[in-house]
């Protein structure tokens, strides 16, 4: 039939079928044969989506970023929606009817620039590039607090920053005090290290320092122990030979004590006798007629 059409619409579709102005049917996915007369078609994605943006702002210390990121929603509420925006289609083509539907992103991309802007005046340049994650939390927070979401029956899933850049001329300021810092940080590190290597060497010198000198004073402590023990050694060596010539001298005085009360002639004789045992050790042997007469007691020759 001419005057009746079919549609099926998709599941990530919430469709909506007015028939003489009034919702004849509505939900997602839904399929239904009309009238093409009467029967206007609203088909409203329930699917989520993404905005991405990008926005120049000024830092509360006057300096331009570059903010790039993407904004994450999903319909919550598709009739409220439909009557904010035209999402009505054409069930043959379905292509919409108006360009309402371009506007949705639009108008979230919006929200999400002014309260990024209030967001990023509040705070300093180094705030802004060191907590993307913290700004971007707050503008989410402050998105959905502001009312045009919900008022669009959209709501917003996520506000990621995928980028936060200043200015080339900032950025390479910006690089070049980080470079000098690390460049300081390092130097600072090598004069460490050599420090650590002087006090260590020095740690080793005195340590030597410290052997050498304890190794000198038990030189020391063995000279004078070994001087004091080579004059013991001497002074119990001269003690030996004094006693050992008081013996020797008491046993000669204890010998000699035998031929005191003796006659002189019998110890002359005694003693050639003994000269006669020992003769094979003698080699020559002269005995004066002034040694016998001494002996004897007698000067004239015998």
């Amino acid at each position: 039939m001419f005057g009746v059409g079919y549609f099926k619409g998709q599941p990530t579709e919430y469709v909506l079928k007015y028939a003489g102005g009034r919702v004849a049917a509505e939900g997602p996915g839904l399929a239904f044969f009309f009238l093409r007369y009467n029967t206007q078609v609203v088909a409203v994605p329930a699917a989520s989506g993404d905005t991405p943006f990008v926005f120049n702002e000024v830092t509360a210390d006057f300096q331009t970023v570059t903010v790039q990121g993407q904004l994450t929603y999903r319909v919550a509420d598709p009739k409220r929606l439909a009557e904010r925006l035209n999402f009505a289609i054409d069930p043959r083509t379905r292509r919409y009817l108006s360009t309402d539907p371009e506007k949705l992103p639009a108008r979230l991309a919006n929200a999400v620039q002014i309260e990024t802007r209030a967001a990023v005046q509040a705070r300093p340049l180094a705030d802004v590039l060191l907590g993307v994650t913290a700004v971007a939390a707050a503008v989410r927070d402050r998105v959905r607090q502001s009312g045009v979401p919900a008022d669009l029956g959209v709501e917003v899933l996520a506000v990621d920053f995928l980028s936060v850049r200043p200015t080339p001329d900032v950025a390479q300021a910006l690089e070049a005090e980080a470079r000098e810092a690390l460049l300081h940080k390092a130097d600072e590190a090598t004069y460490a290290r050599r420090a650590a290597a002087v006090d260590a060497e020095r740690t080793i010198k005195e340590k030597e320092l410290a052997t050498d000198r304890a190794l000198e004073e038990q030189r020391r402590a063995l000279v004078v122990l070994q001087g004091a023990n080579a004059k013991q050694v001497a002074e119990n060596r001269a003690a030996a030979v004094v006693i050992a010539g008081a013996a020797k001298a008491t046993a000669t005085a204890a010998e000699l004590a035998v031929f005191r009360d003796l006659d002189p002639r019998l110890v002359l004789a005694l003693g050639l006798k003994k000269l006669g045992d020992d003769a094979a050790k003698i080699g020559q042997l002269t005995v004066t007629t002034e040694l016998l007469a001494s002996v004897l007691g007698d000067r004239k020759s015998v």
